[in-house]
């Protein structure tokens, strides 16, 4: 059965055009934005900790975190289109969109959408706040010449030798909450309620907690390893798990396909 309908046209631009609206100032905080600048106290030991390269780098954190989700929603979606009892295809600009493919467009949109809004989120607490990271202090490299430091003294401005156009400088300073907790606690709790929806086919009773766990422990594991690499403080990480997890049940509880 085909549906010809100039509806799913006026989505498709309009879903292009949300998701747009969303992502642009995600690019605009990266190019453009500046934190707040905020001091510290000369006793905060908190601040000291020695800068180490990222256990879950950046790009292995978006790579599975997109694409692990993505995999199992073609995977998944194509399982339900083939055991359909009806196939729906539509027709958009004169092509034949199947059942499958048409799955995957509303459930990777709706997944891409959630992973924007919560970059948003966490980018706008972040320049908002400015909090500095446990290892501001070796990342600054404060002039103390220029410091009268003691216990209840609040440096700020902080004279660092590092230039501030360095880029790590501006990162120092972007600690709360953390974007590796908010990212892979939506992606992966949101992968989790997916499968929990999706997973309909015959299979070993215990294969879909296991496969949600798995979810969860690279959740925990990338977590723990932002605390352990001093990128963040403990209730940065908190904050930003809750955030995702808030974020991935928001849009779950919305979307078309529960």
């Amino acid at each position: 059965m085909s549906i010809m309908e100039p509806k799913y046209i006026i989505r498709v631009v309009m879903d292009t055009i949300i998701l747009l609206t969303v992502a642009i100032p995600i690019l605009l905080f990266f190019l453009l934005g500046q934190p707040v600048e905020r001091g510290f106290h000369c006793d905060d030991e908190s601040l000291r900790y020695p800068y180490k390269d990222s256990t879950v780098s950046t790009g292995v954190l978006y790579a599975v975190g997109t694409l692990l989700p993505v995999t199992a929603m073609v995977l998944l979606e194509g399982w339900r289109a083939r055991h359909q009892p009806i196939g729906k295809s539509v027709r958009i600009c004169n092509r034949r969109i199947n059942s499958w493919m048409w799955g995957c467009y509303t459930a990777i949109g709706v997944f891409l959408f959630g992973c924007a809004c919560s970059q948003l989120t966490t980018d706008i607490a972040k320049y908002s706040v400015g909090r500095l990271r446990p290892h501001f202090v070796s990342i600054c490299n404060p002039d103390w010449s220029k410091i009268d430091c003691n216990k209840t003294h609040y440096i700020d401005p902080i004279p660092c030798l590092t230039p501030k156009e360095n880029h790590r400088m501006k990162e120092a300073r972007l600690s709360f909450p953390s974007g590796h907790a908010s990212f892979s606690a939506y992606t992966m709790v949101y992968l989790a309620i997916y499968l929990q929806v999706r997973f309909k086919f015959k299979a070993p009773r215990l294969l879909r907690p296991f496969l949600q766990f798995l979810c969860l422990m690279l959740t925990f594991y990338t977590t723990l390893s932002r605390i352990s690499d001093y990128k963040h403080h403990w209730s940065d990480v908190l904050s930003g798990f809750i955030l995702g997890t808030v974020v991935a049940t928001l849009i779950v509880s919305v979307s078309v396909f529960c």
